[in-house]
């Protein structure tokens, strides 16, 4: 049992000690390469969010990189990054858009999904771990490669499910804001060529993104529900 019980634990420690050396390094890169927001078409709307929240501000950080993107760090600090800027200097994409990023990555911070996806990063490598052991006796070469892509799918699996819930919270704040979710959905509309299609061709079950169809129908079934709810009441 213990010969058992030793890898496994092993492999979490190890997975453990990785994810704290990322969340260090991720933490100096960012502080070493942003400074806080001041667009001012931007920081209005983030005022407004936070008056939503009963929050006295929201600070949001620029991330001096050229990719569209938009990340909470491990802690808690919103960023977009430069290249979504430059993309709105260009009419490419509104505030408001911009916006429903703050939005989404607020809801990562506020449901947890930082600290959990640090869980799931461990349960991954032991998932792993464990996997190539077994599968590699039965299948030499083969097992190894097995044991990667199911516990790759497994946390591309979780990681959809922390998008949608993300989605669904920067919705009730966006709505809550007076924004409302059209700004969400439309930026949505336009990722595929924001980021070059990334994902293309790559299998659903192994994106760790929901599909943009998909997260914008989670978003109008959740609008439905919601306005079905204030109605009862």
């Amino acid at each position: 049992m213990i010969k058992l019980a030793l890898p496994v634990l092993l492999a979490v420690l190890y997975a453990f000690l990785m994810q704290r050396f990322s969340v260090w390094r991720t933490s100096r890169m960012l502080d070493a390469q942003s400074k806080p927001l001041t667009d001012p078409s931007i920081t209005r709307l983030a005022h407004r969010m936070a008056q939503a929240m009963d929050l006295p501000e929201i600070k949001v950080n620029v991330f001096e990189v050229e990719p569209v993107n938009g990340l909470a760090a491990p802690d808690g600090r919103i960023f977009l990054t430069r290249g979504f800027l430059n993309r709105k200097a260009r009419g490419e994409v509104t505030a408001e858009e911009l916006a429903s990023v703050i939005a989404h990555e607020l809801g990562h911070v506020a449901l947890g999904h930082l600290r959990r996806r640090m869980i799931d990063f461990t349960g991954q490598n032991a998932v792993f771990m464990m996997l190539a052991a077994v599968l590699n006796r039965f299948l030499p070469f083969v097992g190894v490669w097995l044991a990667n892509l199911i516990s790759t799918a497994l946390m591309a699996r979780l990681s959809r499910r922390d998008e949608f819930e993300a989605d669904a919270y920067a919705s009730a704040l966006m709505i809550k804001a007076g924004i409302g979710t059209g700004p969400q959905k439309s930026l949505f509309r336009k990722l595929g060529t924001l980021t070059a299609n990334r994902g293309e061709g790559v299998p659903a079950w192994l994106l760790s993104h929901p599909r943009t169809n998909e997260r914008i129908a989670a978003i109008e079934a959740n609008e439905a529900r919601w306005l079905a709810r204030k109605t009862i009441s």
